[in-house]
């Protein structure tokens, strides 16, 4: 059925409460959001009230209309960037998937670079609908940014960091759409700096930034872990099928497997070595970044890595005996 904007400013304005994460002892902050709908009176917003819990699927047409959804359901936009690093994509992934679970009836829409991109395959491995924003052209990347923004009307924007972060918090401005960010590093990225001053809030993994940033406006909760990798119950056999199906007929006691990866800068060193022992593997392999990295950990012994943010706090989460570069 149809409603007007008007009486959904009210539950636009409703407080949202962010959900700590795992292993923090923040406490909750409380935010009220302004209404994300344009306040012309001829636009209206499709309502019905199904209950359907399920991630809304991947589609690769952004222009299309959203699904018919409750009244009370909470939208939240993604705006990430890969750039051969997957930290800032799978925090956004992170934390589409626990409000997901704490709000059965949020949607979540992913916000990146245009397919082939690392934001775009992540976004349908995790069944979110994905929107391309062109980061290398700022007029055009807000333009897309304020278009997806328009048909999906979120009530607020995570920027969790990467080149798409720029356009899309422009765009927020402008239309009056709150946001927030997440960044996962010890050292804040440069959009960051330049966009906290605008920010609802800035979410930190470490205590170090925030004499960089406004102090008010920022909260350290540490950085967030996939779903997947939390919740991975996978036997070290299960897992050692899934990479090596020949591997069956060794005990899991005798298959000794070393987890290698480079982290967000990676490592010429560990690139080195590797490729000297496992030429012929990376050659009949072409597809090299790893989607299912729960499994990958459930399978390892020791984890040799980059010591990257989001990669420490992943083997934290495991428990995994590590060497760190």
């Amino acid at each position: 059925m149809a409603a007007t904007a008007a009486p959904r400013a009210s539950t636009a304005r409703s407080t949202i409460r962010l959900l700590s994460l795992r292993g923090t002892r923040t406490p909750n902050l409380s935010f009220r959001t302004r209404a994300a709908v344009p306040t012309c009176a001829h636009l209206r917003c499709h309502l019905s009230h199904s209950s359907d819990s399920t991630p809304t699927p991947t589609t690769s047409d952004a222009d299309a209309d959203p699904d018919p959804e409750p009244q009370d359901s909470l939208r939240f936009a993604f705006a990430c960037g890969g750039a051969g690093a997957g930290g800032r994509v799978y925090s956004a992934i992170a934390l589409a998937d626990e409000l997901h679970n704490s709000l059965p009836c949020s949607r979540s829409l992913i916000l990146g670079a245009p397919a082939p991109s690392l934001e775009s395959s992540a976004a349908a491995a995790a069944s979110y609908p994905f929107a391309p924003v062109q980061p290398r052209c700022l007029p055009r990347g807000i333009l897309a940014a304020a278009l997806h923004f328009r048909r999906f009307r979120p009530h607020v924007l995570v920027a969790t960091g990467g080149a798409p972060v720029l356009p899309a918090c422009l765009a927020a401005l402008l239309l009056g759409l709150p946001f927030v960010i997440q960044d996962q590093d010890a050292s804040p990225a440069p959009v960051t700096r330049l966009l906290a001053p605008f920010a609802l809030r800035v979410f930190l993994a470490f205590n170090a930034p925030v004499r960089l940033l406004p102090k008010r406006k920022c909260a350290v909760y540490g950085n967030p872990v996939r779903m997947s990798i939390l919740k991975c119950r996978a036997s070290k056999a299960e897992a050692l099928a899934r990479f090596f199906p020949r591997a069956g007929l060794l005990g899991e006691q005798e298959a000794q497997v070393v987890l290698v990866l480079g982290g967000a800068e990676g490592s010429p060193e560990i690139n080195v070595a590797v490729l000297n022992v496992y030429y012929e593997m990376l050659r009949k392999r072409k597809g090299r970044f790893l989607h299912e990295l729960e499994m990958a950990y459930a399978a390892s012994d020791v984890v040799i890595s980059r010591a990257g943010a989001m990669t420490c706090t992943e083997i934290l989460a495991t428990g995994k005996p590590s060497i760190l570069v």
